[in-house]
This record gives C-alpha cells, structure tokens and sequence, in this order.
C-alpha cells in the first residue's frame, strides 16, 4: 500500500507538471496578486531565521517517544516508537513550507488561525512567527503534544493555544470565525471531508482553508475534487503539496493549478 501510495503521488505529479501555470496563466486580479506578491515573493524575511533555527532544534532531537496515531498511519514509520527528529524530518512541514505558510498568514494578515495537527510544531511556528493574531493549534498525541510545547516555548508566541485533545472533542460546540485553517492532522478521505464540512459554518467571505498533501493517496485526491465542487467554495489554487479554497461570493468559481 505504502509502494501504491507513492507511485500514485509521483504519477499525479507529472501531469499536475503538464497541467500547472504560473502568473502568466492567470486572469483573476485576487489570485494573480496571491501568486506575485506571497507565494512568488523572494525576499528573506527576517523570521526565516528563526524559522530555520527551530526546525534545527527538532532536527538535532534525538529524543524517543511513544506515540499515538490518530491519522491514516506513516508510510516511513512501522511502529509507534518515533525519534523526535525523524518525526521533524518525516512528519513535519521542510524548511521551504514553513516560509511559505508564514508568507501567507503575513499577508492575509489572519487574525485567528487554526490548526489541525501540531506534530512537532514546525508549521505552527510560522504561523506563530507571523504575529498577526491568535493561533490555536490542535494534537491528538499526548507525547507529541509535550515536545512541540517544550520546542515552541523559547520562541514566546504570544496567543498561541496549543490543544492536546482528540479533533472531536475540539469540535464539540466550535462557533469561533477563522481566517485561516490549516488541515494537517488526518490524511484520509472520510476524515478531511468530515473536517471539511464541520469547519465550514466557521469561514467567512475572506477566510482560507489550506489542505496538506492533497496527493498523499488517491483518496486525498477524491477529498480534494469533492470539496472544490462544494457551492460554497468559490476559487481553488492547486500547488500540489498544498490545495487552497477561497470562499470569496464576489468571484466566479474558478479552479487554478499553479507551480511553485
């Protein structure tokens, strides 16, 4: 399954290659600006440092834990017994996705951001570094959840609200607005159409939902294809490791496939 999952994912991304545009493709005045000035921008911003400071010290962790895998499982891991840097280098976001997810906090300039799925908190410290409003950051795992607060703690972000608790129980009566959500915690068709759809009724007009590996596995891809067709989803960008969905209602439904 494991060999099928990647032969999958590898296929997928040779005709997203055929498929994908740059700038130069696009018509819409939003997404044009989305691409050129955040996912397109090259400049170094100074949280970069620190950025790559943290993901070193998850790196150098040769700390092992027990954990608990709430998700759809591991492709590398064949038991629950995880070495904290083979978690930052296997399961968590690579250096390059963590300037990418602080771009775009920064310039959406979110104010109330969800995360599901901490890990080791390497896309939380993005969001966090970003300083543009709350961060509340979601972990199933008991031991996971230890090191990311013991790891996040030296870089004292302020209002963030790290969660170690099962995504169900979170949800229980959520009515909180988010300008952001990151779907990060469960790989797996039934679950993210299911996070999908209770998390709706919290976006608004301006927020966006940014799902990971929406090619992990052919039913990622089905989750993916389901939710752009939902009415309330307007325009979509397809980055292959990463899908977002907009709701904007003054914008025709649209669907972008774009190559960092």
């Amino acid at each position: 399954m494991q060999i099928y999952d990647f032969l999958y994912s590898l296929k997928q991304y040779l005709k997203f290659l055929r498929k994908a545009t740059n700038q130069h493709g696009v018509h819409s005045p939003f997404v044009y600006d989305f691409l050129t000035k955040c996912l397109y921008d090259r400049k170094k911003h100074p949280a970069y440092a620190k950025l790559k400071t943290y993901r070193k010290s998850i790196l150098n962790d040769q700390k092992t834990i027990k954990i608990t895998d709430f998700g759809a499982g591991s492709r590398v891991f064949k038991d629950n017994t995880r070495m904290v840097a083979d978690l930052g280098k296997n399961a968590g976001a690579p250096l390059k996705r963590m300037h990418l997810l602080y771009r775009i906090t920064t310039y959406f300039q979110s104010k109330s951001i969800l995360e599901l799925g901490t890990s080791v908190g390497l896309a939380t410290a993005a969001f966090g570094l970003a300083a543009t409003g709350k961060v509340t950051s979601v972990e199933g795992c008991t031991e996971i959840a230890k090191v990311a607060l013991e790891k996040l703690e030296p870089l004292k972000i302020p209002h963030l609200h790290l969660k170690n608790e099962r995504f169900s129980e979170f949800f229980k009566d959520r009515e909180e607005k988010y300008d952001l959500v990151y779907f990060d915690g469960n790989h797996s068709k039934t679950a993210t159409l299911s996070y999908f759809e209770r998390l709706l009724p919290t976006a608004h007009n301006d927020s966006v939902f940014i799902f990971d590996d929406i090619y992990w596995s052919r039913d990622m891809t089905t989750a993916w294809e389901t939710i752009k067709q939902h009415p309330k989803v307007g325009i979509t960008v397809d980055c292959f490791w990463l899908g977002f969905v907009f709701f904007r209602r003054e914008q025709n439904k649209e669907h972008f496939k774009i190559r960092l």
